[in-house]
């Protein structure tokens, strides 16, 4: 799957945001190293504590389907339908990214491709619990 279709995925899959207090719509489609595709977006609640975001969602999905072999997520996010602006992944979904993926995780944004190392250089994992 090219980037460009991945990125399509997560443009499509925003579209499905809940989103009615930020009006901030971001979806996420990630591909398993099978080639599999899981998509999510982003679920507020007004207790913004117990929001979720686009990147979770998909990750919860893959994981509890059995996949925890991950190659690339693409993330698309924007408050006026206009996903030309990149939309980086937060803190916790990148801690959530670094228990299933390597350094050299694909992420896909609206300007280009990115590896978790260059978000994340440092991460918390299962070595550092040792």
């Amino acid at each position: 799957m090219s980037n460009e279709e991945l990125f399509q995925a997560a443009v499509k899959a925003a579209e499905r945001s809940y989103s009615k207090y930020s009006g901030f719509s971001v979806g996420a489609a990630l591909l398993t190293a099978d080639r599999k595709l899981f998509t999510g977006c982003n679920i507020e609640n007004a207790s913004f504590s117990l929001t979720n975001c686009a990147e979770r969602t998909a990750f919860f999905k893959a994981v509890s389907e059995g996949y925890t072999d991950f190659s690339a997520i693409a993330i698309a996010g924007s408050g006026t339908d206009d996903f030309s602006k990149p939309c980086f992944p937060c803190g916790a979904c990148l801690q959530v990214m670094s228990e299933f993926c390597g350094n050299d995780m694909r992420i896909v944004l609206s300007d280009g491709e990115y590896k978790l190392s260059d978000f994340l250089p440092k991460r918390f994992c299962e070595v550092s619990m040792k």
